[in-house]
């Protein structure tokens, strides 16, 4: 009687210490590279009786996943090397855009955007709020994106939103040029 009183003890003490040691299985999150090469944010900029094309590289960046989600990011846009895609704008419109009339690259070569919060709405979609810095002015700037693969290969999403210019004081041509941007933002990382 007490051998068998004395298994039954040694196996509660056995399964509680058990019960209470903490989950060793779980992983951390895990931070990939943005592939800078791949990597950017393309623009419309519209006028009364055109428009213009072009895009902005991404310098360096990461984002964070833990558990097969999105759960934050941080990105460098070099504003100091955009490009002028459209033969109409060429590069009397590259320099203007580099000018303090925009951008004011020769202060400003760079913006960020950190990621504050990530809310899936979606098995691919997610709202995405963040933080961007813009020639001195950090404004909350939120947007869904659309997660194309998630997965050992790497990480690709993207977003289309629009962006008002003024709110970063770029308000060069008010009136004339139309003060909302329309932005395509491509982020591949491993």
């Amino acid at each position: 009687m007490k051998k068998v009183l004395f298994a039954l003890t040694g196996i509660a003490f056995l399964a509680g210490t058990y019960s209470f040691k903490p989950a060793t299985d779980k992983k951390a999150a895990t931070s990939l590279t943005v592939n800078t090469a791949k990597s950017r944010v393309d623009w419309v900029g519209s006028k009364k009786a055109d428009f213009h094309t072009g895009y902005f590289p991404i310098k360096s960046g990461s984002v964070s996943v833990d558990g097969g989600k999105l759960t934050g990011g941080k990105f460098v846009i070099d504003l100091a090397n955009l490009k002028v895609t459209d033969d109409g704008g060429g590069e009397k419109l590259t320099g203007h855009l580099k000018t303090p009339d925009f951008f004011d690259v020769a202060k400003f070569g760079e913006a960020t955007y950190e990621i504050t919060s990530v809310t899936y709405t979606g098995e691919g979609t997610a709202d995405i709020n963040g933080t961007l810095n813009l020639k001195g002015t950090s404004l909350p700037v939120k947007f869904t994106t659309m997660i194309r693969s998630n997965d050992d290969k790497g990480f690709f999403a993207q977003a289309f939103f629009s962006l008002d210019r003024t709110l970063f004081g770029v308000n060069y041509g008010i009136g004339a040029v139309s003060k909302d941007v329309e932005l395509a933002v491509h982020i591949f990382a491993k």
